[in-house]
């Protein structure tokens, strides 16, 4: 029985970055003599095992067959006579297809350390076609190493869109996008997978009120990108840059999905797109099963956006009725965040990357104000019933925010 360490620990050791986790291959072995010494068994589909001290995956070496459609369409071979190269024949890409030995030796069949030096993801043979998955991966590797100037390979780019043509991406199912778009919007460029979803074709099949905003052009006064989908993708760049938390991309990421549904004949202007979008983003999060907070906050972007860029002027009342609207005394945390998809959304144009939202110092400040006030002082004050003490909290916070903003 020999063991291998593989995959990603290899790779990213390689590149110099840090290995979050481990996994091992094991060559020569059958379960009986795993059991035996000690490790633990957690495969369904193929034994896989955890070692009884460190806990790290130990899987038997092993080759699979496609026989149906899909990423669950294949029956496995792990018998002893299984060899190291090829169970690495049948991963992904060859800077994933590396193993190293116990005394420290790199086994490359595949010339994965040439692509990784070259900044290349390639696949590692035909095989790749037969799992759908994989195209959800190329793109995340690339929304985690683009930074570091890697490229998909044009025949494998070109086999991912040959897997969109002959259907193999219906075989999706919606946890698995989900997974994988989440993973993308917690990587160092989570712009990289929609490019790459796109120019394979498969954005259009996975997220279609995301495709649809290329080619739709906005007023070149306020958006001189003036492509929509140009101007989604630098707006998600700059939520990437402001935010670490993938709930604030993603609802930079579904903002202006609203645009998508504008008549021609009314192009360049989008009048309503907000509202429209609002139900775009509930569809999509139920088609995929989004999480709830990863939905409310991505809603309340796409519905309100625009109301922010409206502040500066208004009176305290008006102010106070978006912060109300936003439900921001009760979230005031998801309301932050929603600022910050504002500020994404106005510097995501050409020439503003560095500027800042005129309304967002607005609204914080007010909300910083009506948040000081004591509020149990304020009921005890009020009349004391239902109605009565509303409206006594909402007079308090207008004036807290009138006086905190020097509104005549």
């Amino acid at each position: 029985m020999k063991t291998y360490l593989v995959g990603g620990a290899v790779r990213d050791e390689l590149l110099g970055l840090p290995v979050k986790e481990r996994d091992w291959v094991v060559v020569n072995a059958a379960p009986e003599s795993m059991l035996q010494a000690g490790f633990l068994p957690v495969g369904k589909s193929f034994p896989v095992f955890l070692h009884p001290e460190t806990k790290e995956e130990y899987a038997l070496a092993r080759l699979e067959r496609k026989v149906a459609g899909g990423y669950a369409g294949f029956v496995f071979d792990t018998s002893p006579s299984v060899t190291l190269e090829e169970d690495l024949s049948r991963r992904d890409l060859t800077i994933n297809a590396m193993a190293k030995t116990t005394d420290g030796k790199i086994i490359d069949p595949f010339n994965g350390q040439a692509d990784l030096k070259n900044r290349i993801l390639r696949h590692v043979s035909v095989a790749f076609v037969e799992d759908p998955v994989r195209v959800l991966r190329v793109a995340r590797f690339m929304a985690r190493f683009a930074p570091l100037g890697f490229r998909v390979a044009p025949e494998t780019l070109a086999l991912m869109r040959k897997m969109g043509e002959n259907g193999e991406l219906d075989y999706l199912v919606p946890e698995r996008v989900w997974k994988e778009l989440a993973q993308a919007l917690s990587e160092a460029s989570p712009v990289a997978f929609i490019q790459t979803l796109r120019a394979c074709g498969a954005l259009q099949r996975l997220l279609p009120e995301i495709d649809n905003l290329y080619g739709v052009p906005q007023s070149p006064a306020s958006h001189p990108e003036i492509d929509t989908g140009i101007h989604n993708e630098l707006v998600l760049q700059q939520a990437t840059q402001l935010s670490n938390d993938p709930r604030v991309r993603f609802a930079a990421l579904l903002h202006d999905v609203g645009k998508g549904l504008t008549p021609k004949n009314l192009w360049p202007k989008h009048p309503g797109h907000e509202h429209k979008g609002v139900a775009l983003v509930t569809q999509l999060c139920q088609r995929l099963r989004v999480p709830n907070d990863f939905q409310a906050l991505a809603e309340l972007a796409t519905r309100m956006h625009g109301e922010c860029y409206e502040i500066p002027g208004k009176s305290a009342d008006a102010i106070l009725s978006l912060l109300e609207q936003g439900d921001a005394f009760r979230r005031p945390e998801r309301f932050i965040s929603f600022l910050l998809v504002c500020e994404a959304d106005f510097r995501g144009r050409p020439g503003y990357d560095m500027a800042k939202h005129p309304s967002l110092p607005i609204l914080k400040s007010a909300l910083t104000a009506a948040q000081a006030l004591d509020l149990d002082a304020v009921i005890k004050n009020s009349d004391q019933t239902g109605e009565g003490i509303k409206a006594a909290v909402r007079a308090a916070r207008l004036q807290a925010i009138t006086m905190a903003l020097k509104i005549p």
